[in-house]
């Protein structure tokens, strides 16, 4: 064997462990894009669902405030009428009285309801945790965006790379798919 040959042999083995150091790369980058793919869709169905939550709560939240705010309109004509009427027989007095108390209470149950959390304080507290868990998954999918965009160009490059056997493209696509997949674990 001269030394040509083994020139060729060493080039040989040299292209060939390249392939498969780019293959493998395209291989890893390609699952960590799988994972940011899902960790985007999993935060688009997290926030749409989290603010239909919200939405739910402060509807709930407004026909508490508006039977609350009928039974206290309701009781200022109880009242009034007791005052209008000065000599009402005990009996209708004591009615009204009574219709008055269970109004009040009631009033009083739609602000605040710890047993249930339907009252108006607990379902502004729902609303709000709600808002908040969507607010969290907004801020995370524009970084699953990212590392998807990075990660595609990331995996294109390095083919490219192979195909054309261009050392720079390997590199360039590498550092492109390690920021992908940085910005997939920032968005988890």
């Amino acid at each position: 064997m001269d030394a040509q040959e083994s020139t060729e042999l060493v080039e040989d083995a040299i292209g060939d462990k390249s392939k498969t150091r780019t293959a493998l790369t395209i291989s890893v980058f390609a699952m960590v894009l799988a994972f940011a793919s899902l960790g985007g869709s999993n935060s688009a169905k997290e926030s749409m669902h989290e603010n239909i939550q919200a939405s739910n709560a402060y509807a709930f939240y407004q026909a508490k405030n508006i039977r609350q705010t009928s039974l206290k309109i309701a009781i200022g004509d109880l009242e009034l009428q007791l005052l209008q009427q000065p000599g009402m027989p005990a009996q209708a007095k004591e009615a009204v009285q009574k219709k008055i108390a269970d109004y009040k209470k009631t009033a009083d149950r739609y602000e605040s309801e710890p047993e249930t959390k339907e009252g108006k304080k607990e379902l502004m507290q729902q609303a709000k945790e709600h808002e908040a868990a969507r607010d969290h998954a907004l801020r995370q999918d524009p970084w699953f965006d990212y590392a998807e965009g990075m990660l595609q160009i990331a995996i294109v490059l390095l083919s490219v790379s192979m195909v054309g056997a261009i050392p720079a493209m390997f590199y360039v696509g590498a550092l492109l798919g390690s920021l992908g997949f940085l910005a997939t674990v920032n968005g988890f």
